[in-house]
């Protein structure tokens, strides 16, 4: 029974789908959920544990995270809570090197709340709080009532100009924020979980690149391509301060138009198939790889200016249908490259790993897909098969990166995970 249960936790069927199939009660149903976790993280910690003593050149990896929403309980509060996840993938196997959520199912909040009001926690700032990496329930109100929506644009932009707006968008945003860091949209629509606790989603972020730097400590040169996130970028350059400092390390921010339609991907794919071939026509003598690295050059000759700390973004040369417009900038040290070393590593700038996992978790587990649903009253949306435990999310997550990188993998990336693991 516990392997048709995970058959069925992996492969879209709802959960209460699942036991009223295979005609179990709900509480033996979640028991077998717990056995599963337990014995899918135990058989990550054996194989990944290698990993703290492995030594491979270099590394191409990709950070993302991922919203999730959670039903309400109680008819009478009708507010949701919404849950991230941060993950980072190796480029070339799709492997996922870590997976964490901002939630710890191991506090109460009602004590906590009380402890933090008996020790005056509210009266320090947050640096030396003991609490200060979980949401209290002043804390909360308080960004409630502080909660300022982005401004849309009024007018809709260009399609040649779509991407650029996109990169603005997202600094004028950022800038907006109380803290920069914390992108965490906390409304009137949302709510604290009742079981366990919420941690500050910037908090997850850094230890997420903590726990990767002692995972990697014996790697190579790491490059990371990061979605456009203030925390991740912060989180990623402080975890690996010291590897910047000596070059061993470098991180990129990647931003992808991702509202295209597939007619207009397939247009753009057409128009640089066209622009490469003339290439090619012009340097009759040089291979293809060749002709790429000249072009992904010419791009970095010209970068545009983007942010208030004007940043410099380069459009890169060669889309493709999961990714059919895409920029690039640096935000570490890079002078110490020469001009083909740093075009090779802009022409591996990529999300599509990371964001290849997060997709399939939609597909894959229906109490984490993006449901379509009507809106209530007020922007108050009910999913049909969302978990109302959140401690539900971190637990599918873990079953199901272990089903992903040692199950679902392909038969090249199964051999590009077998170089990992064996060094």
């Amino acid at each position: 029974m516990d392997a048709e249960v995970f058959r069925r936790l992996v492969n879209t069927s709802p959960l209460r789908r699942i036991f009223k199939l295979l005609k179990i009660t709900p509480p033996v149903f979640y028991d077998t959920i717990d056995f599963i976790h337990e014995r899918c993280v135990a058989f990550a910690v054996a194989q990944e544990s290698r990993l703290f003593r492995m030594h491979l050149p270099r590394l191409y990896l990709a950070s993302d995270r991922q919203e999730y929403v959670l039903n309400w309980r109680r008819r009478q509060d009708k507010r949701n809570v919404n849950l991230w996840s941060v993950g980072t993938a190796d480029l070339r196997s799709g492997f996922i090197f870590g997976l964490h959520v901002n939630y710890d199912p191991d506090m109460d909040l009602e004590k906590t709340e009380d402890d933090a009001i008996a020790i005056r926690d509210y009266e320090l700032r947050d640096p030396y709080r003991r609490y200060a990496r979980v949401w209290l329930k002043k804390d909360h109100e308080d960004a409630v009532k502080s909660y300022r929506a982005p401004k849309k644009p009024r007018t809709k932009s260009k399609q040649d100009k779509a991407l650029e707006k996109a990169i603005d968008g997202i600094y004028n945003a950022a800038q907006l924020r109380w803290d920069i860091e914390a992108q965490e949209a906390v409304t009137e629509f949302v709510q604290l979980p009742d079981k366990g606790m919420q941690v500050h989603s910037e908090y997850t972020l850094y230890a997420h690149f903590f726990f990767l730097r002692k995972l990697l400590s014996r790697m190579g040169n790491l490059h990371f391509f990061l979605d456009q996130d203030s925390g991740i970028r912060a989180a990623c350059l402080a975890a690996f301060h010291d590897r910047i400092k000596d070059h061993r390390c470098d991180a990129f921010y990647v931003k992808i138009n991702k509202k295209l339609t597939v007619d207009q991907r397939t247009k753009l794919m057409l128009a640089n198939k066209f622009v490469f071939e003339a290439e090619k026509a012009r340097n009759p003598g040089m291979k293809e790889y060749h002709v790429r690295l000249l072009m992904m050059k010419r791009n970095m000759e010209h970068p545009k200016k983007h942010g208030k700390w004007k940043d410099l973004w380069v459009t890169h040369p060669f889309p493709n249908m999961g990714e059919p417009e895409k920029a690039m900038s640096y935000l570490t040290d890079i002078h110490h490259y020469d001009e083909d070393h740093l075009a090779r590593i802009y022409s591996h700038a990529s999300l599509h790993a990371i964001d290849r996992f997060f997709m399939q978790v939609r597909r894959s587990v229906r109490a984490l897909e993006r449901p379509i649903s009507t809106p209530s009253n007020a922007n108050r949306r009910w999913y049909g098969y969302n978990p109302y435990d959140p401690a539900m999310v971190g637990k599918l997550l873990d079953i199901y990166r272990v089903y992903y990188n040692y199950v679902e993998a392909t038969r090249r990336e199964k051999k590009r995970l077998f170089l990992i693991l064996n060094g």
